[in-house]
């Protein structure tokens, strides 16, 4: 979860020596092709079926594509803190897909946990609503729910074909087919020769592929296959605190009352959810 905290600050550092979709491609790319070459030295076998092949295209044009595309955008347009919170509202859409995909159904529980959850988010974000240039902060706001979107049903899907397919190679091969339209979007849109290899741009080039994106979506997979996804999703509300606190510490910005009362309902929602939120049958087919 730290984690993925730290991913939206480096994405901000690493703008300012790049062009948006030239960083997200560079990112996405790298962090695919040292989890193939892993992957390959250790034998893994590629996915088997055509069902796993096409789930793996919608997650990497999902998780990947959509995801990188709103996210990197964001970047300059919304607070890092703010800007991980409000992405990862993307649990909620994640809970009431799965219901219908995965069978997993919410509890009374679970509802109240979401809703929770959701309010808390909502007390740590308004403020920003209501700032100077509300208009350039919804435009990011926009960036970040297209990039929730894409996650969400990735997530699903990775859920589905948890157990069919080696991590390593799944991982690596979605992002490498996310990385696909990243590059033809930058090479259309920007100018990807005019990136800036300063050692601050190397480092969180680095940081974010190896330790913000391989790493992470290699743990996050192994995690669905042995939890619900509903249960695992919860955890994500714990970034935002992480992502704030960040934001507090390095980047400027500040907690009010209201905001710290976001915490605390947000981590009740969490333990509400893991506790008695899901019931139904935990299914990987």
């Amino acid at each position: 979860m730290l984690l993925w905290a730290v991913c939206f600050p480096l994405i901000t550092v690493g703008i300012e020596y790049s062009p948006h979709l030239t960083f997200a491609t560079l990112r996405a790319f790298l962090a695919g092709a040292v989890l193939m070459v892993l992957a390959v030295a250790l034998r893994q076998p590629m996915p088997q079926t055509i069902g796993v092949w096409f789930a793996l295209i919608f997650v990497g044009l999902g998780a990947t594509s959509l995801g990188f595309l709103g996210m990197f955008h964001a970047a300059e347009l919304v607070t890092p803190g703010i800007a991980t919170v409000i992405a990862n509202t993307q649990p909620l859409l994640a809970a009431i897909l799965a219901g219908f995909v995965l069978n997993e159904r919410l509890t009374r529980y679970g509802k109240a946990a979401l809703v929770l959850c959701f309010v808390g988010i909502l007390m740590i974000a308004s403020p920003q609503l209501f700032a100077t240039g509300g208009g350039t902060y919804m435009i990011g706001v926009a960036y970040i729910i297209l990039a929730a979107l894409g996650i969400t049903i990735s997530n699903v899907l990775m859920k589905r074909i948890a157990g069919q397919v080696d991590i390593l190679m799944a991982m690596g091969l979605q992002m490498l087919i996310g990385s696909v339209p990243l590059m033809f979007a930058a090479i259309a849109t920007e100018e990807p020769l005019s990136v800036v290899w300063s050692p601050a741009f190397v480092v969180a080039l680095l940081l974010l592929s190896l330790l913000g994106t391989a790493f992470v979506y290699w743990l996050w997979f192994s995690v669905l296959g042995k939890v619900q996804l509903g249960r695992a999703n919860a955890y994500s509300f714990l970034v935002p605190i992480f992502g704030l606190t960040i934001g507090t510490l390095f980047f400027g910005e500040t907690l009010d009352i209201q905001q710290m009362a976001g915490f605390v309902l947000t981590v009740l929602g969490i333990v509400l959810m893991t506790r008695r939120g899901i019931r139904g049958t935990d299914v990987s087919v």
